[in-house]
């Protein structure tokens, strides 16, 4: 299994290494702009600003959203409605499903939700 990830004020990449610590067999990768992928995964990012999608992740997806199963994305339950906003904007944009939204860096419940949903899809 193919994990891509973004990550900027380390909150998905907490999350990420408490996902490797249950599968440590999955492949990690941390995404960039300019990356192009030809393996199927599922993406972890965040929300940035109020509710935007972070410009890296934008950029990885119009190059390699036809790779991607699920999106999940972090974020501050202080933004209220505009909350891990980011997952449904790229969900809507590239018809990719929402798997979950996560605050900071996420709960053990949170993983395993994300692990459980992984395997099934």
């Amino acid at each position: 299994m193919v994990i891509y990830y973004d990550s900027k004020t380390g909150n998905v990449q907490r999350f990420v290494n408490k996902v490797k610590k249950e599968r440590p067999d999955w492949k990690f990768v941390k995404i960039d702009s300019e990356m192009k992928v030809d393996e199927e995964g599922h993406l972890l990012t965040f929300t940035t600003k109020i509710g935007e999608t972070p410009i890296p992740t934008s950029e990885f997806l119009e190059k390699n959203s036809k790779y991607i199963k699920s999106i999940s994305s972090s974020g501050n339950m202080n933004w209220g409605v505009f909350f891990a906003v980011a997952a449904d904007k790229m969900s809507e944009k590239y018809g990719i499903p929402v798997c979950m939204k996560f605050e900071l860096s996420g709960t053990h419940v949170e993983v395993e939700h994300f692990i459980e949903y992984v395997e099934k899809n």
